[in-house]
């Protein structure tokens, strides 16, 4: 970036552009005269061309106080030693200080006089373009004053790095005396960022195209053995079918008596007819806890429901990240000593089959937890050998779960065989109609909080003092929930006017963004031998991670344009939190530092998508650099997978200078209608272990 970087330069070359003006190899006299009876009238102009010459001498002009006997000219103020030079040196560094603050003064002083004569939107506007310059400029510098083997490309990860998800390392919490679960509890620290390139494995293969890829994945992508399939839990193992190359889940099947069944169960059991009627009944979103392989929300997505699989890291066999291999919403994330990153009243419906959740522990404390997330009306499914307990033991703790629901004011609905289901109230009322003394008390609002990122666990019960306190039984049904009414809207202190501005820009951006990407993703990846042709709507895409969501506009342009996608919705910590209207809309997100990996596994997704995330970064302290953020990028994205970064010109061009170090296919596309922005597409390649040497 040329532009910027000399333009940090040029104050230290003026002084010596003016050699030629006095050459002290001229040796005629009458020529010297004619100097020293001119140097009066060219010194004042000198003065205001070069201002720098006043405290940086030419030591190569001649002086008319001569030459010293080294050769360089003698000092016009303290003649004597080369230690008297510091000296005067020194001096004249201070006198340039200070008159680079004076000069700083005065014209901060100038800029805020103009205010009152020039349009405050213009000024806010050219400040901002001037302080992403300066930030974009030190970025570039601080990158070369590193040497070139900073701009060398990036070496790859050993292959223990293939599937290893950074901030989870059990063995590590384990020294550290964590125990009883909270060994599974997220560390980042700067060990966790990663300073190579994640290889895929030996015979890793693109994914194939959605819906396909939902119920077949290969062998080769996901870390998981034959042993580790044939030792899963019996409706695991019925719903997987594995060969030599290949996984099959076979629940999309109709002869197929798991799933399916098992969905319809609990839909009998809440009162509905069948899980059709699951999105007349408020439900859109589900929080799938311990999701095995991600078979229950597969089968639920065609219903138009949502369902976000949290489960542990696991080194091997992971639900999550063959849950994400499979194309459907899943994250690293447990119950321990913290709240999971969702604000409160953010799902309608938890749901925990044999999930491996000890919900009497801990005082309850899981139970709240699970009750905070859970929105007003919602539902929580437990599926678990305990409620048929035999033994005394098994009884007691039954028992307590039973006795804590209630005065979390559960309702218990139904109970068949293995499975029960509770209602959460709708009504605030009842936690004050609870006994005297009743634990768990309801939080105060100093508790109740909507960012709950790296938070303790909470002893109380939450979000009944929150204005999004509705029922999901008086919501507007789904599709019509993303689009908030004005007295939902003034919940989050938004205008009418500027969400639907917002959501007619994404509907043009995603417009744009297929008319540019098509003809690069059908020239570059023509059909592969043996697929066939793809079916409606022909996108490339399935696992969508949007790494500034604002409203969730993106999201909702997606699925308005018929993309068969899903979109993880992702919230800086370093902006606003507009957490809590994605989930109210419909939609699945999370809280997240970008300056920490993100809580997933190598190649979780097809297509990253970062609006004015690079803005948003500069805004604040700088604890990480946006090397760490796009070799972050690099990590989550698949083999062929594809960048859409849009941003201010200068930070745009930062970041295409440092696509060259990840070995990405990057171009620089400007953007009509707004000549501040630029976009920045790029692909990752595919590269294969065996021909790179490590």
């Amino acid at each position: 970036m040329s532009g910027p970087l000399y333009r940090g330069a040029t104050g230290i070359r003026i002084s010596g552009n003016s050699n030629d003006l006095w050459d002290s190899q001229m040796k005629d006299k009458t020529e010297k005269e004619d100097l020293d009876r001119n140097r009066s009238s060219d010194q004042s102009y000198l003065a205001l061309r070069f201002p720098f010459r006043v405290f940086f001498p030419d030591n190569n002009s001649p002086s008319k106080y001569g030459n010293g006997e080294s050769g360089f000219a003698s000092d016009p103020f303290i003649v004597g030693s080369p230690r008297s030079r510091h000296k005067l040196t020194l001096l004249l560094l201070k006198l340039s200080l200070a008159l680079i603050v004076i000069l700083a003064l005065v014209g901060s002083f100038w800029w805020t006089i103009s205010i009152s004569t020039m349009s405050r939107g213009q000024i806010v506007h050219n400040y901002r373009r001037l302080r992403e310059q300066l930030v974009s400029d030190l970025w570039d510098i601080g990158e070369l004053s590193l040497g070139s083997s900073r701009l060398q490309e990036f070496e790859f990860c050993s292959e223990e790095s293939e599937n290893y998800a950074p901030c989870f390392n059990v063995s590590e919490n384990l020294a550290l005396g964590y125990s009883d679960g909270s060994e599974n509890t997220r560390l980042c620290g700067q060990s966790s960022r990663q300073s190579c390139l994640v290889f895929p494995p030996v015979n890793y293969r693109i994914p194939p195209r959605w819906p396909t890829g939902r119920d077949i994945i290969w062998v080769a992508n996901v870390k998981i053995t034959a042993q580790e399939v044939l030792s899963s839990g019996s409706l695991t193992k019925r719903m997987m079918m594995l060969d030599e190359e290949q996984i099959s889940f076979r629940s999309v099947s109709p002869m197929f008596d798991g799933v399916e069944d098992y969905s319809h169960q609990i839909a009998e059991m809440i009162g509905l007819r069948n899980e059709s009627n699951f999105v007349q009944a408020g439900v859109r979103t589900i929080l799938d806890i311990g999701c095995g392989y991600g078979s229950f929300g597969a089968h639920l997505f065609s219903k138009q429901l949502i369902t976000m699989c949290i489960a542990n890291y696991e080194p091997s066999g992971s639900q999550v990240q063959l849950t994400l291999e499979r194309g459907l919403p899943a994250m690293i994330g447990s119950f321990n000593s913290n709240q999971l990153p969702y604000p409160s009243l953010s799902f309608d419906m938890l749901h925990c089959a044999r999930c491996g959740i000890d919900w009497d522990l801990k005082d309850g404390y899981f139970l709240i937890e699970a009750d905070r997330v859970l929105k007003p009306g919602g539902y929580f499914v437990w599926t678990s050998p305990l409620t048929n307990a035999r033994n005394k033991e098994n009884q007691k703790r039954w028992n307590f779960v039973q006795d804590f629901a209630e005065n979390l004011c559960w309702e218990m609905l139904s109970q068949q065989d293995e499975t029960v289901v509770w209602k959460k109230t709708s009504k605030r009322s009842c936690y004050s109609s609870r006994k005297p003394g009743a634990v768990p008390a309801t939080c105060n609002k100093g508790h109740d909080v909507e960012s709950p990122y790296y938070r303790p666990l909470q002893g109380c019960i939450a979000g009944t003092h929150s204005r999004r306190w509705i029922p999901i039984q008086e919501k507007t049904t789904w599709p019509s929930r993303s689009h908030l009414n004005k007295t939902e809207l003034a919940i989050y202190g938004l205008h009418p006017e500027d969400f639907s501005e917002d959501a007619e820009n994404w509907k043009t951006t995603v417009t744009n963004y297929w008319s540019v990407l098509s003809p690069i993703i059908f020239s570059d990846h023509p059909k592969r031998p043996g697929e066939e042709d793809p079916s409606p709507p022909y996108n490339m895409f399935r696992n969508v991670l949007d790494m500034n969501a604002h409203f969730g506009g993106f999201n909702a342009a997606l699925l308005e344009a018929g993309k068969s996608v899903w979109v993880m919705n992702v919230v800086p910590t370093s902006g606003p939190n507009y957490l809590p209207l994605i989930l109210d809309r419909g939609f699945v997100g999370v809280l997240h530092d970008w300056c920490e990996p993100f809580p997933t596994y190598p190649r979780s997704y097809d297509l990253v998508h970062a609006e004015g995330l690079l803005t948003l970064q500069t805004h604040q302290q700088r604890r990480c650099t946006m090397l760490d953020l796009f070799t972050e990028i690099d990590r989550v994205l698949r083999p062929e997978g594809w960048i859409i970064i849009r941003d201010t010109a200068p930070l745009v061009e930062s970041a295409r200078m440092l696509t060259t170090r990840l070995k990405w296919d990057a171009r620089v596309i400007e953007i009509e209608s707004n000549s501040d922005d630029r976009l920045l597409i790029c692909q990752k390649p595919f590269f294969k272990r065996q021909g790179v040497s490590s």
